[in-house]
């Protein structure tokens, strides 16, 4: 008891001195600049902004504006961000900021009023007029009334005749306030202004509150939710915008709202409450059941139980035990691990060291890719500041429990995502897997028992020790609580970081958050999980995403990558594009990843060239299987599912290159050709002096020709013509 007041002492402490220096930063603040500050945003132009408001601040003297950043929102499409904040109105966001567009947010910003076009907002009536209705539209959502409580509410709106312009009824996804119990049938409606979220369970209670406070404008105080959902904050900003309502944020929940530099910010926001909880309880057993309970599989790919591992090394008689977070994201096009990094680095780290004490650990490591130099100097500066408070060290929170981070900088090897050349890259030597058993929790770094997990696993530890294991295997599946990260990519209309509830559909995920391919040409097929995953046809999108039903259906989670591919896309071609990369990434040390990567390689050369023959498909399907089968680690038995996938489900590209000689997608340039029709061609020249390889002749307003000999099938002249009279063939 006496060791369970001293951490309770600690904590109020901590808290007391963190709340007074965020108080004397933000009470006196009556407009609030935030700017998106991440790598891609960085990349955009964002730094330049976030300097163009710093100056514009200062020579207006002003001390009531505060000019605030944020980490990455996962919006990358439309980045940099920049987002207006004035208390007790609605929020404003401008996308693809620049310098030059500063000067006019900020005079029109100071003086209260908006910008002619705001961006996104989808109305030009005054903050203050609007109200915002977001209702949790979630397949998992249980109310005791009749259809959707949204439908309803419309109707009343109608019934009452509430003007169209003043209110916006908008679908959001899960608020994460839902209880586990199946007898509370509640349903969650968040209104903004005013950060409260009601909980309502009736039709009577959305009576109540369209009379009442969309009426005249009072609170139906009994119909209010009593606890902060855990990504309230996020919604209450950026709750409008279509991409984000309808994510579930819990790993990503304080991304684009918290200053990820900012110690006193992250604690104010509940930061290292369940830490606290954790080290005040002193039951490190109490903890493995907890994340156990959860249902939380690891994120990094092979969906391992998170609590099972951790149970397994506490099995150990070894007093020396390391926690390892594998933060070397190979994927291409994902970037999940750095945005969390870069946007909420003190939660990844509360979530480590909550591990560390869960299993015993004293040290931990951070493995991160060194192509992640703001991540990393975000991690040191937050791994100091934890120092400085207490937080890492020796006797944390004065509970007794010792334990410190250490970053180690991988270079960059695909491999290295796999467990054992993880180990031995920071022991310092060659990354390379090795057999097992024993396994990593059983023999790992520096020969003692070591748990690893990714990022994103530790992401979600804080959350569901502060809102329990039953509330946060609720929100996912019967197999997999949670949700997941993905970073949607490829020939989508809104690309970026999404997160939903595991059992969210693909069709979901690509359609009502992405948007959809640009141009609204039809998808073709959905790829998850990198390298090692697997094509899944567009007619299988009502596919639940979960780390079983995408095994099944050749794919797999993988670290969280999601590329959408078109009807332009070649899916012989895509195939030859990730085993490109695969034998490329080998480690060399089995023969059968080593030589099979490499000779179906040069199978997916010759298909795409025009080359083959039928043997060259009987071949290249059967040295897949033999890599898949014998294979010495999980990146080479599953380097073969590009190639497995494809052929199942899109078999008959694959004999249109082989027997026809043609590429159905018009994508292999070896395959097509282009000619220019002289029916439709106005000499205009254009394509002639776009052409690299000076290839098309003809004299201004006559018809021009191209000489195939010459032609390098880069396709300029098909992108530039206006007339449409380049054919591909």
């Amino acid at each position: 008891m006496a060791k369970t007041n001293t951490v309770n002492g600690f904590y109020k402490h901590l808290r007391t001195q963190a709340e007074s220096r965020f108080s004397a930063i933000h009470d006196h603040i009556k407009l609030r600049i935030q700017v998106g500050s991440a790598t891609c945003e960085h990349a955009a132009g964002s730094r330049e902004v976030y300097d163009e408001f710093e100056k514009h601040i200062r020579l207006s003297g002003r001390d009531d504006i505060l000019l605030h950043r944020t980490g990455c929102t996962g919006r990358c499409s439309q980045e940099p961000i920049v987002g207006i904040l004035v208390p007790g109105q609605m929020p404003l966001k401008f996308t693809d900021v620049d310098a030059q567009m500063v000067h006019d947010i900020f005079v029109t910003q100071t003086q209260n009023t908006l910008l002619d076009k705001p961006i996104e907002s989808g109305t030009e009536t005054s903050r203050e007029e609007v109200l915002e209705f977001l209702f949790c539209d979630d397949r998992r959502c249980r109310w005791a009334g009749n259809g959707r409580p949204m439908s309803y509410f419309k109707k009343l709106i109608e019934k009452h005749e509430v003007d169209a312009d003043k209110i916006h009824v908008v679908p959001s996804g899960c608020f994460g306030a839902c209880s586990a119990d199946p007898e509370d049938k509640f349903a969650h409606v968040l209104v903004r202004p005013g950060k409260l979220v009601y909980r309502i369970q009736v039709e009577e209670d959305l009576d109540e509150i369209v009379e009442k406070h969309v009426c005249r404008g009072e609170v139906v105080d009994h119909l209010v939710e009593p606890h902060q959902p855990v990504n309230q904050k996020f919604f209450e900003f950026y709750g409008d915008l279509a991409f984000f309502n309808r994510q579930t944020r819990l790993a990503l929940r304080n991304n684009g709202v918290i200053d990820p530099t900012s110690i006193d910010e992250y604690i104010h926001y509940d930061g290292f409450k369940a830490l606290h909880t954790v080290l005040a309880g002193g039951d490190p057993e109490d903890v493995v059941s907890t994340i156990t309970q959860a249902k939380l599989r690891g994120r990094g790919g092979g969906g391992y139980p998170t609590g099972l591992k951790w149970s397994q090394i506490r099995a150990s008689e070894s007093n020396v035990r390391y926690i390892i977070c594998n933060a070397d994201e190979g994927d291409p096009g994902a970037f999940m691990d750095r945005s969390m990094l870069e946007s909420d680095p003190f939660n990844v780290i509360e979530g480590m060291i909550i591990g560390g004490f869960a299993t015993g650990a004293q040290q931990g490591f951070f493995y991160v890719r060194a192509e992640y130099p703001l991540a990393i100097a975000r991690l040191e500066s937050a791994i100091e500041k934890c120092r400085e408070h207490g937080l890492l060290g020796k006797d944390i929170m004065s509970s007794g429990f010792d334990f410190d981070l250490e970053i180690r900088l991988g270079a960059g090897a695909f491999v290295c995502g796999e467990e054992t050349a993880l180990i031995k890259s920071i022991e310092g030597e060659r990354g390379q897997p090795r057999i097992r058993p024993p396994f990593p929790t059983e023999k790992g770094l520096y020969g003692q028992p070591t748990v690893i997990n990714n990022v994103e696993t530790f992401a979600n530890i804080a959350t569901i020790i502060n809102y329990g294991s039953e509330w946060f295997a609720h929100i996912g599946t019967e197999e997999s609580g949670g949700t997941k990260v993905f970073a949607l990519a490829g020939n989508v209309k809104h690309t970026g970081l999404v997160e939903v509830p595991l059992g969210t559909t693909l069709r979901q995920v690509v359609f009502d958050i992405g948007g959809g391919v640009e141009g609204d040409k039809a998808v073709k097929a959905i790829q998850t999980g990198g390298p090692a995953g697997g094509f899944i046809p567009v007619d299988q999108a009502d596919l639940e995403v979960d780390f079983d039903t995408l095994n099944k259906a050749g794919s797999i989670m993988g670290s969280g990558g999601m590329i959408v591919l078109s009807e332009d896309d070649c899916m012989v071609d895509l195939a030859r594009f990730y085993m490109s990369f695969s034998q490329d990434e080998s480690c060399g040390k089995c023969t059968p990843c080593r030589e099979g990567t490499t000779r179906m390689l040069e199978i997916l050369e010759r298909i795409t060239a025009g080359k083959a023959d039928a043997s060259d498909l009987e071949n290249l399907e059967r040295l897949a299987d033999l890599v898949h089968h014998t294979s010495l680690c999980g990146l080479g038995r599953a380097a073969p599912n590009p190639v497995l996938s494809t052929l199942k489900h899109f078999r008959s590209e694959y004999e249109a290159h082989v027997h026809e000689q043609c590429c159905p997608a018009k994508s292999c340039s070896a395959l097509i050709h282009y000619e220019i029709d002289e029916a439709l061609c106005t000499g205009c020249t254009v394509c002639a002096k776009r052409c690299p390889a000076e290839c098309i002749e003809g004299v201004r307003r006559k018809p021009h020709a191209i000489r195939q000999q010459l032609c390098i099938k880069c396709g300029v002249c098909f992108d530039v013509c206006k007339f449409k009279a380049v054919s591909r063939l």
